[in-house]
C-alpha cells in the first residue's frame, strides 16, 4: 500500500541564492535536486532568488532587506525561519547564516576569520551583525550537525568557536563523474588545442580562477619561466581560463621572457569539461580556498593537480599519489613538480590516481551521507 503524500518528511533547504552563482549555491541546487528524487521526501527552497526547472521541489520567496547593508544578513535569517515556521518542516537545512536549523552546511570559513585574515580589514557593522548571525546558528541547541566541506574550514570553525567542536563533521562536494570524465579526451582534446594554438606535442598546464592574484597565477607563471631555462627542450603551455588583472600577468610573463608559451581564454560559462579534457596538469595555488571544486574536477577528469596548503581540497590529495601540495610562494618547488610532471608515466600513473579518488567523491555518496543525517535528526526526537 502506497504512503499519502502527508506521510512524506518535510525538509525546508535554504540558502539566499539558489543555483544561480557561486560554488556554495550550485552545490546547493544540485544536492537538493538530488534529494528530491527520493519519493519520502517532501522539499520546500527558501530563497530570495532562485534558478531551477526542477518540478519535485516547491520554492518560496523570502525578502532581503539590503540597506543598510547590516541589515542584510540578520533579515534574510528572520524572514527565512519565519517561511520554516509557517510551512512546519521537520527538517531544516540551512546552507547559509540564520537563526534556527538541525543541519548546516558551511561552504566558507567563520565570517570574523574571512573578514580578519583574509581580507585583512577591520570588522564593520555588517561584518559583526553577520558574525552574531552565524554565532547563534553555531550555538543553536537546535543545531547538532554542522557540515564543514573541507577539514581547512573544520579547523578554522574549531579555532574560532571551540565549544562546536564535538558537532562538526567533513563532508566534501560531490562531482558529476560522468560529465568529468577521462575518455573526454577522445572528444574535446583537438578541439580546444586547435583553438587555442596549443600543439598536441606540447605539455599543457591548465589554471582556473576568477582572481589571478588570489588564485596564485603569478607564482605560476614565474614557476613556468623556472621550468623553460631547465628544460629549454621540452614544450610546455600554460592555459588561464578566468578572469583577473590580465594585463598584470601578461607583463609579467613577457619580462619573464614566456609570454608566447601563455593562452588567456577568458571566462568560460559552459564546457569547463573541455578543457580539462585538453590539459596534461592542472594548478591551484591559492592564498585561501574553503574547498576548490576545479580541483575535483580535474581529478574526476584524469589529471594529477598542484595544489598549495590552503586550498582545502588538498584533503584529496596525498602528496605524491594523485599530485603534489606545493608551497605557492616557492616558484622554484612548483617548478621542480611540473619538471617531474613531464614524465608521461609518471603523470598517467598520478592521473589514474586521482581519477580513483574522485570516483570515492559522485554525488550519490553525499546524497547518501545527507539522507543518514536527516535519518538521524528524526531518530533523536523519536
Amino acid at each position: 500500500m502506497t504512503s499519502p503524500v502527508s506521510a512524506r518528511i518535510k525538509i525546508a533547504v535554504i540558502i539566499p541564492k539558489y543555483g544561480i552563482a557561486g560554488g556554495a549555491e550550485r552545490y546547493a541546487a544540485i544536492l537538493t535536486e538530488l534529494l528530491a528524487e527520493n519519493p519520502g521526501y517532501e522539499i520546500h527552497v527558501i530563497a530570495h532568488r532562485w534558478s531551477s526547472s526542477s518540478t519535485s521541489i516547491t520554492f518560496h520567496h523570502v525578502p532581503v532587506i539590503s540597506f543598510p547593508r547590516c541589515l542584510t544578513t540578520i533579515s534574510f535569517a528572520w524572514f527565512a525561519n519565519r517561511k520554516a515556521a509557517q510551512l512546519h518542516c521537520d527538517i531544516i537545512h540551512t546552507h547559509d547564516r540564520i537563526f534556527h536549523a538541525d543541519l548546516f552546511t558551511m561552504h566558507g570559513v567563520p565570517h570574523s576569520f574571512w573578514t580578519r585574515e583574509i581580507r585583512k580589514k577591520r570588522m564593520s557593522l555588517f561584518d559583526r551583525v553577520t558574525t552574531w548571525v552565524e554565532k547563534r546558528l553555531l550555538n543553536d541547541p537546535r543545531c547538532h550537525f554542522l557540515i564543514a566541506v573541507s577539514t581547512l574550514a573544520s579547523e578554522q570553525y574549531a579555532l574560532e568557536f571551540p565549544d562546536i567542536r564535538e558537532k562538526l563533521q567533513v563532508l566534501h562536494p560531490g562531482i558529476d563523474l560522468e560529465r568529468f570524465h577521462p575518455r573526454n579526451q577522445e572528444k574535446y582534446r583537438h578541439k580546444i588545442r586547435d583553438q587555442f594554438n596549443l600543439p598536441d606535442s606540447d605539455l599543457v598546464l591548465l589554471f582556473v580562477g576568477m582572481n589571478f592574484e588570489l588564485k596564485g597565477l603569478g607564482t605560476l607563471i614565474k614557476a613556468l619561466a623556472q621550468v623553460k631555462k631547465q628544460r629549454p627542450d621540452q614544450a610546455i603551455r600554460l592555459l588561464v581560463v578566468g578572469k583577473g588583472k590580465q594585463a598584470r600577468y601578461h607583463k609579467l610573463a613577457t619580462d619573464l621572457g614566456v609570454a608566447d608559451a601563455v593562452r588567456f581564454a577568458g571566462i568560460c560559462t559552459h564546457g569547463m569539461e573541455e578543457f580539462y579534457a585538453a590539459a596534461d596538469i592542472y594548478a591551484l595555488l591559492s592564498d585561501f580556498d574553503t574547498f576548490g571544486m576545479t580541483v575535483l574536477e580535474a581529478m574526476a577528469s584524469g589529471l594529477p593537480v598542484l595544489v598549495s596548503p590552503n586550498v582545502g581540497a588538498k584533503d584529496l590529495v596525498i602528496d605524491g599519489q594523485q599530485g603534489y601540495r606545493v608551497d605557492k610562494t616557492d616558484d622554484r618547488a612548483v617548478a621542480e613538480r611540473i619538471i617531474t610532471l613531464q614524465d608521461n608515466e609518471q603523470r598517467s600513473t598520478m592521473g589514474k590516481a586521482a581519477r580513483q579518488t574522485a570516483e570515492k567523491h559522485g554525488w550519490e555518496t553525499v546524497v547518501r551521507k545527507i539522507s543518514g543525517i536527516y535519518a538521524s535528526i528524526l531518530a533523536s526526537r523519536e
